[in-house]
């Protein structure tokens, strides 16, 4: 190292040594061969100074990658795009199984059927070919309007190779919504299947840039048509893979600037944004994402969730680059496990709202097989807890015993787990940890970051966090003063969570002052949520900037940590936590498990209601309001943030009644309008209750 290089380095580690010495912890300073350059090593993140002069350290990114944040994929650096991916893939692995369905094409439901990487490769060059033959020029925004199945990657992939941009559409967003998405991005072409085209019909005519509506899954003869003077032509798949076929035309690659992708997020509120997305961002964060996972030509995933979310569209990238197969399920949540059970995959994506059903539903047969079968699988998974978290091989004797069966509910070969879109109980990951025996991985992020902020480590076994930093990407917390969370809280720094990097997305579509709003002009992105930083540069969200509110009393509430503790109760489907400036208490609007909820009014003798009626029961609301109390006093809930009054529902919280997200996160705004008489009566039968005279005596 010269002599500069020398001198700057033993400032800088006196600088943190006095730091240390005051913080009373040692010193960690490394120096790289690249001058100038340092780190602070935190365990799984390593601290850096965004500026020298403010003596904050406060600048963390991966120990994988502490020097230079990753844009490529290290063992192939070539591949800048998806074609890049898709190609380099094609060639690695052009016989092994890509997308599998087991849908026929009669709409009967068999064995899964699949198409290898070469057939793909063919299928999407005749697409894309088809989309220039039918004077689609490039740089068009094609729209996909339909759920997840094999034909959506194709179109997706020919998107990619002939430089077209693709836009997912939301099917359950209703009318309006993709009206306004087809009419802001200047839509061109719609992948649609027959049930979503019904809707495009009614308003096709309200969108002058569309010329072509691609119909998937169409039976041949039931194709309407449109008069000539609309402009708008309406063909079959087939028939557009035929045309493509016999019109082959050479790719039109984009470059990794290239915008690849214009993602629509729905949001708790107001019109859809679209986050425009390059190339080089999908890419980076997938290269980002693939170091420490090891994944092979013959894992087999299983696609449901939607398509048109980020969390989604990036694993199918990340499973692309290792040779993986997607199996997609039949198009019904309810029959997922049926899917799973013929597919038997090796890696699952899902959201928290799933596995606590998956916990709660293998806990009630726990709880209801007998007093000697229900301590044998708490002797059996206390075992393989103890030692998984001591790091020694459980004995495959209590697999065998008990948990093979569990596992089958999955397919029985899952290795991997990941969950997303909001946080996840420890006490839940731990159990699938021990149940499943696989790997279970958390991660954190957004649409406008490509998908991943930060994931766990697979060597880490402490659950409750988001892990560190994608090497991708680095991350501060910047102070927000009004709900009290600074960098210097102790015993550990809080604050709001910025991202920076090739992550970072090109900003919301046709929309300058909200792209503003959320990238600074030092180029971090705003994130809105509340992390902390834990022991090990490990990240944990704790709170929601957007979605906090305060109570009378001036408490500060943050609802979706309450919701998802209550989300444990074996009685509780959804909930929907409220509370306002002019009300002291929370309440709660309860989505009832009906086969729980029916199970403890046969236990309490109560005949002759239906579940709608006994959702009016004041003992039924008793019952569990008490067992909320019980896991809230687990979870060691605040006084304040216990709901004293709830009201207990029967219909889901759903995209379809809009009042869930696509990522399905509650809609909060529509949550209060749709229940606002049943607010008002829980606060007012509270207000009777406080005012009674043993309240006041």
């Amino acid at each position: 190292m010269d002599s500069e290089a020398e001198r700057r380095f033993r400032t800088i580690r006196n600088h943190l040594t006095s730091t240390a010495v005051e913080q009373e912890q040692p010193s960690l300073l490394c120096r790289r061969n690249a001058a100038g350059e340092f780190f602070f090593e935190q365990g799984f993140s390593n601290a850096l100074p965004e500026e020298l002069k403010t003596g904050k350290w406060n600048v963390y990114r991966s120990a994988r990658s502490p020097v230079k944040l990753i844009s490529r994929f290290a063992d192939h650096p070539e591949i800048g795009t998806l074609h890049d991916n898709f190609v380099r893939s094609v060639e690695a692995f052009p016989d092994c199984n890509y997308l599998g369905s087991r849908v026929q094409e009669d709409g009967t439901v068999g064995e899964y059927k699949w198409m290898t990487y070469k057939e793909a490769d063919t299928a999407r060059s005749a697409i894309g070919s088809a989309l220039v033959y039918h004077q689609i020029p490039k740089g068009s925004c094609v729209g996909l309007y339909f759920i997840n199945r094999p034909e959506w990657l194709i179109v997706d992939h020919a998107c990619s190779a002939y430089s077209f941009i693709s836009v997912p559409l939301y099917d359950t967003l209703g009318p309006e919504a993709v009206k306004y998405i087809a009419n802001h991005a200047a839509i061109e072409a719609i992948f649609c299947v027959p049930e979503t085209l019904n809707h495009l019909l009614s308003f096709v005519l309200e969108i002058p840039s569309l010329h072509l509506i691609v119909v998937v899954g169409a039976v041949a003869g039931r194709i309407p048509s449109l008069p000539p003077s609309s402009g708008v032509e309406i063909i079959s798949y087939s028939t557009l893979l035929s045309q493509g076929l016999i019109n082959l035309q050479p790719f039109c690659p984009p470059k990794p600037e290239t915008v690849a992708t214009i993602c629509y997020t729905s949001g708790t509120t107001g019109t859809p944004k679209g986050a425009v997305l390059t190339h080089g961002n999908l890419i980076a964060n997938v290269a980002g994402t693939s170091i420490g996972i090891n994944l092979y030509s013959s894992d087999i995933y299983i696609s449901y969730l939607p398509l048109a979310h980020i969390f989604e569209r990036a694993t199918q990238v990340l499973l692309v680059y290792f040779g993986g197969a997607s199996g997609f399920y039949q198009g019904d949540n309810l029959k997922l496990l049926d899917d799973m059970a013929v597919l038997r995959p090796t890696v699952f994506c899902s959201v928290p709202r799933l596995y606590n059903k998956l916990y709660a539903s293998i806990m009630n047969v726990v709880k209801t097989s007998g007093s000697l079968r229900e301590k044998i699988f708490n002797a059996a998974y206390n075992a393989k807890k103890q030692a998984i978290f001591n790091g020694k091989n459980p004995s495959p004797f209590w697999d065998r015993l008990v948990f093979n069966k569990i596992k089958s509910r999955l397919g029985g070969r899952v290795r991997y787990m990941v969950s997303g879109a909001s946080p996840l109980s420890p006490d839940v990951m731990d159990f699938l940890r021990v149940c499943f025996g696989c790997q279970v991985i958390e991660g954190y992020g957004m649409t406008e970051t490509s998908c991943t902020i930060s994931n766990m480590d697979q060597s880490d076994i402490l659950s409750g966090h988001v892990g560190s930093p994608n090497p991708a990407c680095e991350i501060k917390l910047v102070d927000v003063p009004e709900m009290n969370y600074t960098y210097e809280d102790q015993p550990y720094p809080r604050g709001e969570i910025c991202v920076r990097g090739p992550i970072v997305f090109q900003g919301y579509y046709k929309d300058e002052v909200q792209t503003q709003e959320m990238i600074d002009k030092d180029g971090w992105l705003h994130t809105g949520d509340i992390g902390v930083w834990l022991p090990g540069g490990r990240l944990k969200i704790i709170d929601r900037k957007k979605n906090i509110f305060k109570l009378a009393q001036g408490e500060y509430v943050a609802p979706e940590k309450i919701e998802n503790v209550y989300a444990k109760s074996k009685y509780v489907a959804q909930c929907f936590i409220h509370g306002d400036s002019l009300n002291s208490s929370l309440v709660a609007i309860v989505c009832v498990d009906p086969d729980m909820f029916k199970a403890w009014a046969i236990n309490e003798g109560i005949k002759n209601k239906d579940v709608k009626q006994l959702c009016t029961d004041p003992r039924a609301k008793a019952a569990i309001l008490k067992d909320m109390d019980t896991v809230g006093k687990e979870a060691q809930l605040l006084g304040f943030e216990f709901a004293k009054a709830i009201t207990l529902v029967l219909e889901p919280f759903t995209l379809e009644n809009n009042l869930l997200t696509p990522t399905y996160k509650i809609k909060r705004p529509q949550a209060r309008t749709h229940f606002a008489k049943e607010i008002a009566d829980m606060y007012a039968e509270l207000s009777t209750s406080n005012a009674s005279p043993d309240k006041i005596l």
